[in-house]
């Protein structure tokens, strides 16, 4: 008996052990937290104590008179999801610093440990309390006050955020320099990441430093409080104007507020107290307060009796409503703004089309070349004629995979990924592969004609660019004969003299199906999209950077049966996202619902790094474009195992939520995506690879 009582206790010793474990939550809610708003609203019908609303230069801002508890609150308020501090996080806040710039600290912001409490006095006379007053209150100032565990604090001209690292040591990261005191409202942006801290001052490029150890992942936060301007005590109260203080983790909310056409005023959260602003100041000031009287600024707001007629700006949206006392009503939108799709022209196609090439011929217009898998019928070119794409020209293909539009100067060029192997049909052998075909525009003949054959391996992909003046070609060797994948691809240079391609770079890849080439500021990369080695579809795909006239390896992300890949940006944050076809090993059935993974440029690492999962069904293809100030992807879906007859998908950016799905577009066997403009009008077209059709759909905009 004592045995199983023993046994039961150590099994309810290891089930506490591991429920302390998992209670330990990491905050990765990207939501901006409005920290003053927080403080300010808590009894809006009475003035917070210890503090003034004041207004500078046409702006208000928070002025602390005396460090209030009213302008405390427990951190479990701001952060009630989680116990410990994000890992990752900003912090923003608008602030004008007093004219004087202070001697010692002062704290915009803290947050303070619980304090650990005095003991309470055993009854004394009243002599005994006397005679030890002084040494109470002393005792009791500390117990209230307990330790910073995190602020952000200024003295001169140097920014400080600080906090407890590991073995109770206070870490600092320093801004030196930064021109804050100098009687002028400031925005700032404070960003951790995972290897780099980095300061934005008014939407200028930003300062930053790499400090010599991360945040701590396990900074708790229970117990603690926040303090706006102050850690608790007179001693370091900040002297200035407050307007905005939000934290928003596990996001870089610089991207957010820049480019503003008012750094100095950035907003991403304002309390609505300090936007109600009279017409008062210099003229450039009244036409400030003009343009923001009762405007609320933020991302989410709420809308009811005492907030009615109140006007709320919705920079994600770029729209602004009004308060009709129960909910929010437009006044204003972005024109530009994608309201629903339809159906333009089905094109009935001589075969099926793996890929479709989008592209502008001078004297012209807009053509489209269809990729067909006949080699009876060839491949064809359409001409668009103001109602839809019309058959301007058939070119002869064996089993053509792509297409790829380029110009070299004035002239106008296309080639073809053939994997057919010939007229003959012997079907890629290892020695003989496939005769890939470049044509060039013939502006006398009116059409494509020939100008050069290359040697492929069932090519998948052509990918055209221009390095310093120079130009080049990629191709993506899929295989040699049937089951040899790890094969080269190559890098083909145009050479000026003999007026074609030659050999520039091998590359070895695995089952390589596209290559997207990009760059960003002063550096070139090209990604291959590896889907398969002969064993499994999980493979590395790799990303080149180009260094010293060659392409070198910069990084390796784990793919399955990677299809394509696309480069896009959203102001200066660069992306990647895969097209992940299934997942397969060996004698194993295939899984076609995967996810398929946008990754993000992490400029202080210098690495992608992984920012959203998309469930995709065997995708073949990913597009990106925008419209207006919305942005959007269109994912192919080809097959999720048991048809083809599927809904492809396309996405809009919500910012803090990444891209969520908004059109269902049905598609059969779907296998590419191009977006275009023409007459003013927004289309896409896809390809199909299960029916000898293609469709183009208008993208309906208000």
């Amino acid at each position: 008996m004592s045995a199983l009582i023993i046994l039961q206790l150590l099994l309810l010793g290891l089930k506490v052990t591991d429920t302390s474990r998992d209670s330990q939550r990491q905050c990765s809610d990207s939501l901006p937290l409005d920290l003053l708003s927080l403080v300010l609203e808590k009894n809006p019908s009475k003035p917070v104590p210890g503090v003034q609303i004041r207004q500078d230069g046409g702006v208000r801002g928070v002025q602390l008179s005396s460090p209030d508890s009213s302008m405390s609150f427990p951190a479990s308020e701001l952060l009630a999801n989680c116990d410990l501090f994000p890992k990752i996080f900003s912090i923003v806040l608008t602030l004008k610093f007093s004219k004087v710039a202070p001697k010692g600290n002062e704290y915009v912001f803290t947050m303070m440990e619980p304090n650990k409490g005095i003991k309470k006095e055993k009854k004394r006379d009243e002599a005994d309390i006397r005679k030890r007053k002084k040494e109470k209150d002393v005792r009791q100032r500390k117990a209230t006050h307990g330790r910073v565990a995190l602020g952000l604090k200024f003295s001169r001209k140097r920014l400080k955020f600080f906090f407890k690292g590991q073995g109770e040591v206070t870490e600092h990261w320093v801004f030196r320099g930064t021109p804050l005191a100098d009687t002028q409202w400031h925005t700032l942006v404070l960003v951790a990441g995972r290897h780099h801290v980095r300061l934005t001052v008014d939407c200028d490029p930003p300062l930053e430093i790499v400090p010599p150890r991360p945040f701590p992942s396990d900074l708790n936060v229970q117990g603690s409080r926040f303090h706006i301007g102050s850690r608790g005590r007179w001693k370091g109260l900040f002297s200035g104007l407050i307007r905005q203080l939000v934290l928003v983790p596990d996001a870089d909310a610089t991207h957010h507020i820049c480019p503003s056409s008012h750094p100095r005023l950035a907003a991403l959260s304002v309390p609505p107290v300090l936007l109600d602003m009279p017409h008062q100041g210099s003229e450039d000031d009244r036409h400030l307060s003009s343009r923001d009287q009762q405007v609320s600024v933020g991302l989410e707001r709420s809308c009811s009796d005492s907030q009615q007629g109140q006007l709320w700006f919705n920079p994600l949206r770029k729209g602004l409503y009004i308060c009709d006392g129960a909910m929010w009503i437009t006044v204003l939108e972005d024109h530009k703004r994608l309201d629903y799709v339809l159906e333009h022209q089905v094109i009935s196609t001589s075969s099926e089309t793996h890929d479709v090439e989008v592209f502008q011929v001078p004297g012209m217009g807009l053509m489209a070349a269809m990729a067909h898998q006949s080699t009876v019928s060839g491949s064809a070119v359409y001409r668009w004629n103001h109602t839809g794409f019309q058959l301007y020209q058939n070119i002869s293909t064996q089993g053509a995979l792509a297409w790829r539009h380029f110009t070299l100067g004035k002239k106008t060029y296309l080639v073809v990924s053939n994997s057919g192997g010939g007229l003959d049909k012997r079907l890629s052998t290892e020695s003989e592969g496939d005769f890939s075909v470049v044509y060039k525009w013939s502006r006398r003949r009116k059409k494509f004609v020939a100008v050069q054959t290359l040697k492929t391996y069932c090519a998948r992909d052509w990918e055209a660019f221009t390095i310093t003046n120079q130009h080049y070609l990629a191709v993506a060797n899929h295989r040699k004969g049937n089951n040899n994948h790890t094969i080269d691809s190559v890098i083909y240079k145009w050479n000026r003299l003999t007026k074609s391609f030659g050999v520039h770079q091998m590359l070895q890849t695995s089952g390589a199906y596209d290559w997207e080439f990009f760059t960003v500021g002063p550096y070139d990369f090209l990604v291959v999209a590896n889907a398969f080695d002969g064993v499994t579809t999980s493979v590395d795909s790799v990303i080149y950077v180009w260094v010293n006239a060659s392409f070198q390896e910069f990084q390796r992300i784990k793919t399955f049966c990677a299809t394509d890949w696309e480069m896009f940006q959203i102001g200066s944050r660069v992306f990647l996202v895969v097209a992940n076809g299934h997942r397969l090993h060996g004698n194993k059935p295939s899984q076609y619902t995967i996810n398929s993974t946008i990754y993000e440029l992490d400029m202080g690492a210098q690495l992608f790094v992984r920012f959203q999962d998309i469930v995709t069904h065997s995708a073949v293809d990913w597009e990106f474009f925008s419209l207006g100030e919305e942005y959007f992807l269109v994912v192919a879906n080809s097959f999720n195992g048991e048809s083809y007859s599927l809904n492809s998908i396309l996405y809009r950016w919500q910012g803090y939520e990444g891209f969520v799905p908004i059109h269902w577009l049905p598609t059969i066997g779907c296998s590419d995506w191009e977006y275009f403009t023409t007459g003013g009008e927004s289309y896409l077209i896809y390809s199909s690879a299960k029916a000898p059709l293609s469709k183009v759909f208008k993208l309906k905009t208000y």
